[in-house]
């Protein structure tokens, strides 16, 4: 067995529950305690000193260094090819989405150049990525597709997704986003759309076992609330898991994503305080997408509002070429949790534990026997400094699986 420690301070965060506010008070922190390790899960973790004797290696840290479970991005577009950073230029000018889309911009020009593009190109530009959150402590990272939209592209985007895996240490989740928006070469209707992706691309993703997961984008620029219903409930006889783009310029759809049991509700910024309760009172995550509010200039979701109504909220990056091109998760969720004051172990819920339950994953997120040795450590006095900074402090060492994935 592996030990590695002592940390100056170390966030198990295993005694805080799933759902609702939290106080700083429930963070317990604890000094001088090391990690046992054992085929890449914990096996124990106390007092480095006393667990020297049980290890067959010992990683020892130096003075001064801080631990806490490795981050989850729980939602994603980053496999995809070109840039929108013309969108950025122009939607500060005050140009519209409309507007921006007439002059070739818009999810249809990501959707060109990603049909352009290899599946070779894709995997590398996605690697690239994935790497780049690996250095800031990312290491469970979900990745939709929704760029290709047509079977040939989409299966495309969800293999290079899978090839992917298999050359990185993170933990990919992908999802098939193909009801991203009816693209512009389909000549039927958006429910006709939503059939096509059921019969045709959904049955490959399950022959190929490409995704267990279905997404849908509902606002009035995409699906409207019924046709997604229709169609999110005949993904689930499929078998998929499903989960929702919802209420980020219309609101309606984070209701139906509780009322149909979906992993979670995704976006939320224009969440009713009737739907905050709603949502709050299912097993549904609500997924706040800070990252999205900063590139479109929205408003944040009403994330305090969530935990206080005792919801389960979980904070992503939704790195995408378009709205939340940072892809900075941690910058991202310390300046939501400035505008929603939330306190520290609800900042590190939202990107750890409650993050990995919204994508079905309990063996994370935690540090605590039997749990994945997934954690990051930080140069630091004390592990408040890291939201504190920002975004600002790096990790210098990540581990996935008791294995070192990043750092010295």
């Amino acid at each position: 067995m592996k030990l590695i420690g002592p940390f100056s301070q170390l966030a198990t965060l295993d005694n805080l529950p799933l759902r609702g506010a939290l106080s700083d008070e429930q963070l317990n922190l604890q000094e001088g305690k090391g990690i046992l390790i054992s085929e890449g899960y914990i096996e124990e973790i106390g007092d480095f000193n006393a667990l020297v004797e049980k290890a067959d290696e010992v990683q020892r840290i130096p003075e001064g260094h801080v631990c806490i479970p490795s981050f989850v991005d729980c939602h994603t577009h980053i496999c995809f090819a070109g840039s929108r950073a013309k969108d950025f230029s122009m939607r500060n000018a005050g140009k519209s989405y409309l507007q921006i889309a007439a002059e070739g911009g818009g999810i249809w020009s990501t959707v060109e150049n990603t049909r352009k593009a290899s599946g070779q190109d894709l995997v590398e530009g996605l690697k690239s990525r994935i790497e780049q959150l690996l250095r800031q402590g990312v290491t469970t990272v979900e990745v939709k597709s929704g760029y290709g939209l047509n079977y040939k592209d989409e299966i495309k985007m969800l293999r290079a997704i899978h090839t992917a895996q298999n050359t990185v240490s993170s933990d990919i989740i992908s999802t098939c986003l193909a009801a991203h928006m009816k693209p512009k070469d389909f000549e039927e209707s958006s429910e006709r759309y939503l059939n096509y992706v059921l019969e045709e691309i959904l049955t490959a993703v399950r022959e190929e076992n490409l995704s267990r997961r279905v997404d849908v984008f509902i606002e009035k620029s995409a699906f409207g609330i019924e046709e997604s219903r229709a169609f999110l409930q005949k993904a689930r006889i499929l078998g998929f898991d499903i989960t929702v783009h919802a209420d980020q310029f219309t609101s309606g759809s984070a209701r139906l994503a509780a009322e149909l049991g979906a992993k979670s509700a995704d976006h939320l910024e224009v969440l009713t305080d009737e739907d905050v309760a709603f949502l709050a009172s299912s097993q549904t995550v609500a997924v706040a997408l800070p990252g999205a509010s900063l590139g479109l200039g929205e408003p944040f979701a009403p994330a305090r509002k969530i935990l206080d109504a005792n919801g389960i909220l979980a904070i992503a990056s939704d790195w995408n070429p378009g709205s939340a091109p940072m892809g900075n998760l941690l910058a991202q969720a310390s300046i939501l949790a400035t505008y929603e004051k939330l306190t520290t172990p609800e900042l590190l819920s939202a990107l750890t534990f409650r993050a990995a339950f919204a994508l079905g994953l309990e063996d994370r997120g935690r540090l605590q026997k039997g749990m994945r040795a997934d954690f990051q450590i930080y140069k630091a006095d004390s592990i408040y400094e890291i939201p504190y900074r920002q975004g600002e402090l790096k990790p210098c060492a990540v581990y996935i699986l008791g294995t070192r994935a990043y750092g010295t």
